[in-house]
């Protein structure tokens, strides 16, 4: 199974910390966000990762080699020379994922204890392009699904902003937040090429919502609870310290 962790982020809300290091090499607990979102995609059964660098890129090859890949087949896609934003990121690494079976992709700043391989299995059972972990908390941008779960648009409460512009907010819709987690189908890969127009540099969401009417976004609500922390920054970062191991 296929799995790749957005590990190229530059950290910059975790500064003085990702000042000499990337942030995916940040503690908590003794031990990395990269070895902890790598144990959990193990355990899930994930034995094919592919994870992108830029920011400090050479210190995660050097952390990867001293730990003998954690016994896995890990690839680097190297955004070195240019930070590609998630779909840039996806499509870069598209030699390594591209095949016969979906792939999960895991922010490497996202702590949780979600049963991944439920996730995996809800997206195959469903036949969508893309399953997205979704849940009802407090944020800024949401994802609009219907009362199925189907991506029909996105929103900013702080600005206003739609996509698609013309998207209007009906009865039946849900407002559900991000969870950095997404399982995709390699069928992705035609549609993101063409979306991208030959740009290396594009995020993934305007992309999902603009292709929702035509293409099966679904996102993805674990039916039992479960911990979630986005430790991109320091307040997040000390309240993980704190609660783990869950």
């Amino acid at each position: 199974m296929k799995a790749m962790i957005f590990a190229a982020g530059l950290g910059t809300r975790l500064r003085p910390l990702t000042n000499d290091r990337p942030k995916a090499l940040v503690e908590i607990g003794g031990k990395t966000m990269l070895e902890l979102v790598i144990t959990k995609l193990a355990i899930a059964g994930f034995d094919d990762i592919t994870i992108n660098i830029h920011h400090f890129g050479q210190k995660i090859i050097d952390f990867l080699e001293q730990n003998n890949n954690f016994g896995l087949n890990i690839h680097i896609s190297d955004e070195r020379d240019m930070l590609l934003d998630t779909g840039g990121g996806i499509l870069k690494a598209k030699p390594f994922l591209d095949g016969d079976e979906p792939f999960l992709v895991h922010n490497a700043d996202i702590l949780t204890d979600i049963d991944l391989s439920a996730m995996y299995q809800s997206h195959i059972e469903s036949g969508a392009m893309a399953t997205l972990l979704v849940k009802d908390r407090s944020t800024s941008r949401y994802f609009v699904v219907d009362d199925d779960y189907r991506l029909q648009g996105w929103i900013n409460k702080s600005t206003g902003e739609t996509r698609p512009t013309a998207f209007v907010h009906r009865e039946g819709l849900h407002e559900l937040a991000f969870g950095g987690i997404h399982v995709i189908s390699p069928s992705i890969f035609k549609p993101l090429e063409e979306y991208s127009q030959g740009q290396a540099k594009f995020s993934i969401t305007p992309f999902y919502v603009d292709q929702c009417q035509s293409q099966l976004i679904k996102g993805y609500v674990q039916a039992t609870p479960y911990h979630w922390l986005d430790v991109g920054k320091p307040e997040t970062l000390r309240e993980a310290e704190l609660m783990f191991p869950f």
